[in-house]
């Protein structure tokens, strides 16, 4: 199935998105009235110091709706995204298939929270290595514009790359949680090029739809404030309000698809680098946590702790690895015989 065929199948998981981003809207337009009409018996400044409590109450409001819901409704969406890209077809009661996906793989959420927080934070190295490079570079005129704008994307796109590599956790089922997730980062870190280019494409369109939708937004609610007397910044957070519930119900989805859909096929077809776990530990300490709970997982049973053991970093001693390409060589190699890069 490609990506928009998903998208429009699993539909059930936008609307669950909608109903929340709608119910975050509703309590924070709720709290708005609420503040103001106190803070308007005090007078101009009275307004002034509510509308800031405002501003917090709503970012309270979104995490607790977001944490303890949204969480949960992502991960099914994702189990079953990587049912349709891996198998085909879409599972017959899709949202029962995907709670029921998440509570064998994780058990609790306190156990995809862990997970998700862990693979977040490994797979930033990428951007840090791209800010690296543009400080190498600093000499090249204009190189400070490309790599702000590469970064830019980068910063966007990691934020659905977690998503990809849970994704992979569901695919891989013959072993623990954690263990699959760290091999879902080292497969992204394999990948990432195809993966970012892909994304780039993709978050353009997503960023002239939302500069659209905004424009749009803040027009009619604007003129409809403006009639009322009312406030003309009131007005334009309303209507970032009603974009961001949009883009949380469907953009995001859409986006999520799209990538996931390209880290899935990429994901059958990559021979996993096992050296590269090493050297993703040494760049990030939230991977080498990730990487050890997943030995740790593992132990319960003799095959699957065998199983990892084959998969660590130092597993392979009759072995070396390119740095370049990660390509396996006997120990005698002098030069990589996949890329010629000097071993």
């Amino acid at each position: 199935m490609n990506a928009k065929q998903i998208y429009n199948q699993t539909m059930p998981f936008n609307m669950a998105k909608l109903v929340l981003g709608l119910a975050t809207v509703g309590l924070s337009l709720l709290l708005l009235a609420i503040l103001e009409g106190i803070g308007w018996l005090f007078g101009s400044g009275g307004v002034m110091l509510t509308f800031f409590i405002w501003l917090a109450g709503t970012g309270a409001i979104r995490f607790f709706i977001m944490h303890y819901m949204g969480y949960m409704v992502k991960a099914g969406h994702v189990a079953v995204v990587a049912e349709a890209v891996t198998k085909g077809a879409i599972p017959e009661d899709q949202v029962a298939y995907g709670k029921q996906k998440v509570t064998d793989r994780f058990v609790t959420s306190n156990v995809f929270f862990a997970i998700d927080n862990l693979v977040t934070a490994s797979v930033k190295q990428v951007q840090r290595g791209i800010e690296k490079m543009g400080g190498a570079l600093d000499f090249i005129p204009g190189i400070g514009f490309v790599t702000s704008l590469a970064q830019f994307f980068v910063s966007i796109s990691l934020g659905y790359v977690d998503e990809c590599c849970l994704g992979y956790t569901f695919y891989k089922t013959e072993q623990g949680a954690f263990e699959s997730a760290a091999d879902g980062v080292v497969i992204y870190a394999q990948n990432w090029k195809e993966l970012l280019k892909s994304a780039a494409v993709t978050m353009i369109k997503v960023l002239i739809a939302l500069v659209v939708l905004t424009l749009l937004a803040f027009l009619v609610i604007g003129l409809l404030f403006k009639a009322l007397h009312w406030s003309s910044l009131i007005a334009f957070l309303v209507a970032c309000l009603i974009v961001w519930v949009i883009k949380f119900a469907f953009i995001d989805s859409y986006i999520m698809i799209n990538m996931m859909t390209t880290y899935m096929s990429a994901a059958e077809t990559t021979e996993i680098s096992y050296d590269l776990y090493d050297k993703l530990c040494g760049l990030s300490g939230k991977f080498k946590e990730l990487f050890n709970k997943g030995k740790s997982e593992s132990t319960g049973s003799k095959a699957s702790e065998q199983s990892f053991a084959s998969q660590s970093p130092k597993a392979d001693t009759k072995a070396t690895f390119c740095v370049k390409c990660g390509s396996k060589n006997t120990p005698e190699t002098k030069f990589c015989t996949a890329c010629g890069e000097k071993v």
